[in-house]
């Protein structure tokens, strides 16, 4: 496992971990998925968000210069290189039994003529 900097929480995840409490307080009951919903709406309807962008802005800041220091002291993941973030290839899929014999089937039949 590598020791690289996990990514910095947006503006928006900076307040809802503070305001999450809150919400529960003022909803008992609430179930999870709903204090996400309700979190997203308090958000929305929020006129002044400056202090949680600077917030942001400073974890975003740390993370870089943590980011830069990680890879000038050789910084990569466990086997030795890089990862990017991304979907994996596509691995070709596999036939089915069927279509296997069929295949075969297709193999002899060209050997024959």
């Amino acid at each position: 496992m590598s020791d690289k900097p996990k990514r910095p929480l947006s503006a928006y995840m900076l307040w809802l971990n503070s305001a999450r409490e809150q919400i529960k307080r003022e909803n008992p009951g609430i179930k999870v998925t709903e204090v996400a919903k309700k979190g997203g709406e308090l958000w929305r309807a929020m006129k002044d968000k400056s202090e949680w962008e600077a917030k942001a802005a400073k974890a975003k800041e740390n993370y870089e210069d943590a980011v830069r220091e990680f890879e000038a002291n050789g910084g990569s993941s466990a086997n030795g290189t890089t990862k990017k973030r991304g979907k994996a290839a596509k691995k070709p899929a596999k036939k089915s039994k069927k279509a296997e014999s069929e295949d075969d089937d297709d193999d002899e039949d060209e050997e024959s003529d």
